[in-house]
């Protein structure tokens, strides 16, 4: 086995860690809106206040990417419309970071002149050179652009044969599903809905409500086959995965869940059984979502997902599921077992209670206080105007709901000394990274029909966490190795990250995996160990430096 070790180390990080004061009680988890400097001045679009039908009332996404190569991501937002010109919105947008949690606007000579309505997006170098593009699910025929290079994109989606099914697409993903180490591409479709033609309302608990999506046609999802040669052929049909009755999907996160080398794909579906697709090889696909005990919550009820986190909460390797859902719910984590089947555990971890007032979307696992366990990071938000505590247990603006990782439980974090945590939003998409390159974990979050908020992580400079990204030089059409997991050794633990297609709501989870590692779990060492397994299930095991982001390269000679 030939291993390759190239390191690209964050700049502007002290070498000397800061003396933590124990005696100080603020809560480890620090975090300031710093969205008024930042350069990010963009208010979504997503229909009207307040909402009347069910078109308006999910939002839009955010795209992680690092377009121009600079080794930072930027931010793309598909953006939506409005119901009186669905195809005439504001448009997207795309902001270049400039380091230190600093935008500056580069939509126009970008070429994404895009302004359908738009939900999610997903980001994937499909054609292996060298640029990372985008593909946005709309309400509408899709769109996928080709990043040209030197800030320009290009659509190609009629050429690379995306779009002609005119669907609602909400959320899309990149991944290697039949393992020939390019990129194939997941979307999850919602109901049928015409603008020009509005639903009449529903009614719930007495008040006249927008209707849907129970009642409406439901839409099948989309599967795509990369053929290489810029080109995708339409797998939906011939894979199985329309087999099972069109569901109301939102989410879709890509990834093994069998233990079996091969990624399979979840799909949250709102008010109906989610999926769970297993990957029988060959384009062959099959719903064990109930058999696995991912469909439903314990008690056998059928939820309105929206958000999917994935992580390993009992540190055996193995990825859990988390999902959010609808007011008077609870959020769920599944966690995994050997056999197989996936446990209720939501009232374990303590992960339930807190969110049944609250409507859940965007979510991710992410260690947020680098205490060495990953916290969790929802974003809430209504979709009737109407909803109050006194009407339906729930109000329509909620709060943030992040929640800190105690041992074996997750405790709500509540500081009246941070703003951003007490402001109540109708928010939907959020996606987590390192955005200042200072080794800790930011947020952009974005609602409906509200400014877009930059969360910057004031974690104390230490040197207390490390950041690893996949540069797969043998197979450049995945070359972010979407798929991969990494698990590191560190003061006796074992963390494990996943390189997943897919992301918290209609958004993209990046392709890097950070650590936190407290000081004393490190006693002074200046590497860790970590074991790669790269999405062909080749394992690489290297070390890599603590304070530093890495890039482990894989060569491109053959083996």
């Amino acid at each position: 086995m030939i291993v390759l070790l190239a390191l690209t180390v964050a700049q502007g990080v002290s070498s000397e860690p800061r003396a933590i004061d124990d005696a100080v009680t603020a809560p480890r988890i620090q975090m300031v809106d710093v969205t008024a400097p930042s350069g990010i001045d963009f208010t979504t679009t997503s229909g009207s206040t307040p909402s009347t039908q069910i078109l308006e009332v999910k939002g839009g996404g955010i795209a992680l990417i690092d377009f121009d190569n600079d080794g930072d991501f930027d931010l793309f937002f598909p953006n939506g419309a409005t119901l009186h010109e669905p195809s005439k919105g504001p448009g997207a947008r795309l902001y270049e970071n400039l380091g230190a949690c600093k935008f500056r606007d580069v939509t126009a000579g970008s070429g994404l002149n895009h302004h359908g309505w738009s939900f999610g997006s997903a980001v994937g170098d499909y054609d292996g050179d060298g640029f990372d593009d985008i593909y946005v699910a709309c309400a509408g025929p899709d769109r996928l652009f080709r990043n040209l290079g030197s800030g320009r994109f290009d659509d190609v989606s009629t050429v690379a044969g995306i779009g002609n099914e005119k669907l609602w697409g909400t959320s899309a993903a990149f991944a290697d599903l039949d393992g020939d180490h390019d990129l194939d591409i997941y979307v999850t479709n919602y109901v049928e809905c015409d603008p020009a033609k509005p639903i009449p309302p529903a009614h719930f608990r007495g008040l006249e409500v927008i209707n849907g999506p129970r009642g409406l046609p439901a839409q099948p999802d989309l599967l795509y086959e990369n053929l290489g040669n810029g080109t995708f052929a339409d797998r939906s049909e011939s894979s199985g995965i329309r087999t099972p009755t069109a569901s109301y999907g939102l989410n879709v996160a890509i990834l093994d869940l069998t233990a079996d080398g091969r990624p399979d794909i979840f799909v949250g579906n709102d008010s109906r059984s989610n999926f769970l697709f297993e990957n029988l090889d060959e384009w062959k696909f099959r719903d064990i979502g109930a058999r696995s005990g991912t469909s439903t919550n314990i008690e056998g009820a059928e939820q309105a997902t929206m958000g999917i986190a994935i992580g390993d909460v009992n540190a055996d390797g193995q990825a859990d599921i988390f999902t959010t859902n609808f007011s008077d719910d609870t959020n769920t984590l599944h966690v995994s077992r050997p056999d197989g089947f996936f446990d209720d555990r939501t009232a374990q971890y303590g992960v339930g209670a807190p969110s049944r007032p609250r409507c859940g979307w965007g979510a991710a696992f992410v260690d947020l206080d680098h205490d060495g366990d990953e916290d969790l990071f929802i974003v809430n938000g209504h979709v009737y105007p109407q909803a109050t505590h006194g009407t339906m247990n729930s109000a329509y603006r909620q709060l943030p709901l992040v929640m800190s990782r105690d041992g074996d439980r997750f405790t709500v974090l509540q500081d009246p000394l941070q703003p951003w945590l007490n402001q109540p939003a109708c928010d939907r998409s959020a996606v987590f990274a390192d955005l200042d390159s200072d080794g800790d974990q930011d947020a952009v979050v974005s609602g409906l029909n509200q400014p877009v908020r930059v969360i910057q992580n004031s974690h104390p400079p230490a040197q207390d966490w490390a950041v690893i990204a996949l540069d797969d030089q043998a197979h450049p059409m995945n070359r972010h190795a979407i798929g991969a997991r990494i698990a590191i050794e560190c003061g006796g633990k074992t963390q494990t990250r996943y390189f997943i297609g897919g992301g918290p709501f209609q958004s993209n989870a990046p392709a890097q995996a950070h650590f936190g590692l407290p000081l004393d779990w490190t006693a002074g060492a200046r590497t860790i160990a970590v074991t790669i397994t790269w999405p062909d299930g080749e394992v690489t095991k290297t070390a890599v430096p603590l304070g530093a982001r890495t890039v482990v390269q894989r060569p491109s000679k053959q083996r």
